[in-house]
């Protein structure tokens, strides 16, 4: 991996810190909301009045800052899988909330997680495909996700509690794999200038996705602890942006013979880790004074 590939893998890793801040505190500003009455706008609404969601928005800010930067220099497949260390991250967030050291478990989950990565980037050798396709090639997917979000969104208005927390939670990760595969093309977009910004599809579409995203989890984290929605979330969210990298935007691994077996344990290691420690940071994230 080059210089470039470094940058960007550096950016990703500032991004997932920046996300395990904002996800804690929003997580604790909607739990406080009552859920009968307060959905939708009024639960935006009543998280606004809240100090500790701002934290959370200014976090998920400039962690989406840190990301689209990282992803103006590296592909969906190099970087969203490294934003999954936000977990790795909440580690030492939660020992300094707790004031005790992390479990030995959550350590050793945590150096797995980081391992798998590792050997993925090295061995799979990522490879950058297209910042832009025509909108043509995003139909089929679109159709696909869309139809994914339109039944859970239907399935979690008539439920409550965990059920409903994890149905959003699928929502709010494809509606965030979108917003990262779209963000390669706004950022390209920009390179160009103000007004190929402005005349862009992608500029649009991406800010309907990420404003749908962040209204959906404010729900998911109303709903239930973060045990039922933030694994869904951290697991969703880099496993559509992947698939959106190599379907739609020709991103490849570089792997023949034994070493697709070698990214095949990689990645179940890394989709086992990323769930243990989901669990484990939302169970543990201690509320807020």
């Amino acid at each position: 991996m080059g210089p470039v590939g470094v940058l960007a893998a550096g950016l990703a890793l500032v991004a997932a810190a920046l996300f395990a801040v904002a996800a804690a505190a929003q997580q604790h500003a909607a739990a406080r909301v009552p859920a009968d009455g307060s959905r939708g706008l009024r639960l935006v609404g009543a998280l606004a009045r809240t100090p500790l969601w701002w934290v959370g928005a200014v976090g998920d800010s400039l962690g989406y800052v840190a990301q689209a930067a990282a992803l103006g220099l590296g592909s969906l497949l190099l970087v969203q899988p490294l934003l999954v260390t936000t977990l790795v991250w909440a580690l030492p967030l939660q020992s300094w909330w707790s004031r005790r050291p992390p479990r030995a478990t959550d350590v050793a989950w945590g150096l797995a997680l980081v391992a798998a990565l590792g050997t993925f980037v090295v061995v799979g050798e990522p490879t950058a495909g297209l910042d832009r396709a025509p909108l043509e090639r995003w139909l089929p997917a679109a159709a696909v996700l869309g139809a994914v979000v339109v039944a859970c969104a239907v399935a979690a208005a008539a439920r409550r509690g965990t059920t409903r927390a994890v149905l959003l939670a699928v929502v709010t990760g494809v509606a965030y794999g979108v917003v990262a595969a779209l963000t390669k093309g706004v950022v390209d977009a920009l390179g160009e200038g103000l007004f190929a910004l402005l005349t862009t599809w992608e500029t649009y579409a991406l800010a309907g996705a990420a404003i749908a995203g962040t209204l959906v989890q404010q729900s998911a984290f109303q709903a239930a602890g973060l045990q039922a929605s933030l694994p869904v979330i951290t697991v969703g969210e880099p496993v559509v942006a992947v698939l959106l990298g190599m379907v739609v935007l020709d991103e490849q691994v570089r792997a023949d013979g034994a070493e697709w077996v070698l990214i095949g344990v990689l990645v179940a290691v890394m989709v086992v880790a990323t769930v243990a420690l989901a669990r484990s940071a939302a169970g543990q994230t201690a509320p807020v004074p």
